[in-house]
């Protein structure tokens, strides 16, 4: 069969599977079936993965470096702000203005693999490898069109401040749309069909771009060689932590108490927190160091718990008691001297060396990594709390 010829049954069978499954998904909503309407995403996804319209939905592959649709977003969104971030600096630009947004990325998936796999020579299967990233990334930039204007605004003397000239950078951002896209990109028909039904479905495209499934490699390793006795709150805080890994943005005094993914995360937002060298400036919106380890504890416990009360690594050193690096279990806490950066122990090589989850500002992402950098660690009191209140209600 050829690729043209999948491509054509794909389609065909993704509009049935797609019909069937509303239906079911309805059927489970009236009776209140949410693990049925959770069971019916999973069949999708199954069934577009195993199509040619699927290039995206392909797990991880360690052996070829493929990645996760969340781990290419955030990655691409990194970009963006790199981009924006240098027109800035290059031309010494006191103030950044930006208009407008890049599209939603549930339109640039749909684009993507409508142009990737849909063609007559299109791949048939395939997953998220340095190649395909670089095809996505070619894509979300025909998509994301930038445009600069300098400007001038003069600032009158006042008290012991004199006079000076602010230099402002304005960027516009004009988001191509999918049907400008059928166009520049000459879809055939059965691309523009498959571009339909996958549009059709964006919900769906945009929940894999914030995909909380752990796909990181290194991830999934960390947690296969957890010690099987560990604590299941502790082993809850290193699962949710992994989730993650390699899709979130870091961004200086970025926050969140959402449970799951937060829609906010990889839009472009002025970083407003002052003392640090971004701010001012746009990035992808993500969170920061305190921020990736409050939304961990407020996530395990759903809501009810947040280790730094509002503050940031200092305070939620605060909650918690010294240990000895010996000592150390996953789920504990580290941090820099001065309290300037925390991660989350991970677990332990098999040399005893341990592994940190940290969203870490010189890798623009959560990561996990080995201890160096960190100078104490420390165990949340929660845990002990969290012990003391299960007994006397148990």
């Amino acid at each position: 069969m050829t690729a043209r010829q999948a491509a054509q049954a794909a389609n065909r069978a993704l509009r049935a599977v797609i019909g069937a499954a509303k239906a079911l998904a309805a059927a489970a909503t009236a009776g209140g079936g949410v693990v049925i309407a959770v069971v019916v995403v999973i069949c999708l996804c199954g069934i577009i993965l195993a199509s040619p319209l699927g290039i995206f939905f392909a797990g991880p592959d360690e052996t070829t470096g493929a990645i996760s649709p969340a781990q290419a977003v955030a990655q691409i969104n990194g970009e963006l702000g790199e981009k924006i971030s240098s027109m800035q600096a290059e031309g010494g630009y006191d103030t950044l203005e930006i208009q407008g947004q890049p599209p939603p990325w549930s339109d640039i998936l749909a684009v993507f693999a409508a142009k990737t796999a849909g063609a007559s020579d299109g791949t048939t299967v395939a997953i998220l490898d340095a190649a395909n990233v670089e095809a996505l990334r070619t894509v979300f930039w025909d998509m994301t069109k930038l445009t600069s204007t300098p400007s001038e605004v003069e600032h009158p003397a006042s008290g012991d401040t004199p006079a000076w000239t602010e230099q402002i950078l304005t960027v516009t951002i004009t988001a191509r749309t999918p049907d400008d896209m059928r166009v520049f990109y000459s879809f055939t028909e059965e691309q523009n069909k498959a571009l339909d039904e996958l549009l059709a479905n964006s919900d769906m495209l945009a929940a894999l771009a914030g995909d909380l499934t752990i796909s990181d490699a290194t991830a999934k390793k960390l947690l296969a060689e957890l010690p099987t006795d560990l604590n299941p709150e502790r082993r809850a805080v290193v699962e949710t932590a992994c989730r993650l890994v390699g899709k979130v943005n870091y961004f200086w005094g970025g926050k969140s108490l959402v449970i799951g993914w937060d829609s906010r995360w990889g839009q472009l937002t002025r970083v407003w927190a002052d003392g640090s060298s971004t701010t001012g400036t746009y990035l992808p919106y993500g969170l920061d160091c305190s921020g990736f380890v409050d939304w961990v504890f407020y996530n395990v416990t759903d809501g009810e718990y947040v280790i730094g009360h509002g503050g940031g690594a200092h305070m939620q050193h605060t909650y918690c008691t010294p240990i000895s690096w010996n000592e150390a279990q996953p789920g504990d806490l580290v941090f820099y001297s001065g309290d300037e950066h925390v991660g989350i122990v991970g677990g332990r090589d098999e040399n005893g060396n341990l592994f940190i989850i940290h969203c870490a500002f010189s890798q623009n992402n959560v990561v996990i990594t080995g201890r160096e950098g960190f100078t104490t660690v420390a165990r949340p009191i929660h845990y002990a709390e969290s012990v003391t209140f299960k007994h006397s209600n148990g």
